[in-house]
């Protein structure tokens, strides 16, 4: 593994654990050139995704742009990262279950769904965005499905 700080090519599994929701090891890492400490996350992937554009264009799944996009819906409100990371994992692996190709639309679906059950603001917050909310009303009518849906007591199957 590369150093990120020096770029020297070795370096030395100082402590190895399963990371907190079990979907990935995490690995404590010193660098043999410069001795700096770093961690890096190993993962479960079943399969190379392709996202595929609303303009037909075509790019691998990013996880980072997932992890993105739900962080900032999520931001400022009192959610753990923990659960944060299971959500943004149960979609991967729900999308990887999927094939090859996923649609865009898909993944924006299976975003919302995971944040409805996880944190009624981040949800709306992430839905005018991915709605392309223009107009006040468009948040009230959201705002409003999220009343009328029934409290469930038990999360999403994707926490």
């Amino acid at each position: 593994m590369r150093c990120p700080f020096c770029a020297h090519e070795d370096s030395q599994v100082k402590d190895s654990r399963p990371s907190e929701d079990g979907a990935a090891i995490r690995r404590r890492r010193q660098c043999e050139g410069c001795g700096a400490r770093f961690t890096t996350f190993e993962r479960v992937q079943l399969r190379d995704l392709t996202v595929v554009k609303k303009d037909g264009k075509r790019q691998p799944f990013d996880r980072r742009k997932l992890e993105r996009s739900i962080e900032l819906a999520c931001r400022k409100r009192d959610i753990l990262p923990e659960r944060i990371d299971k959500l943004i994992s149960g979609i991967q692996r729900q999308l990887e279950t999927q094939g090859d190709d996923v649609a865009v639309d898909r993944i924006g679906e299976a975003v919302m769904a995971g944040l409805k059950a996880l944190d009624h603001v981040a949800y709306i917050r992430f839905a005018s965005v991915y709605k392309d909310f223009s107009e006040p009303q468009d948040f009230t009518e959201i705002a409003e499905s999220v009343e009328a849906a029934p409290n469930d007591p038990k999360p999403d199957r994707l926490l």
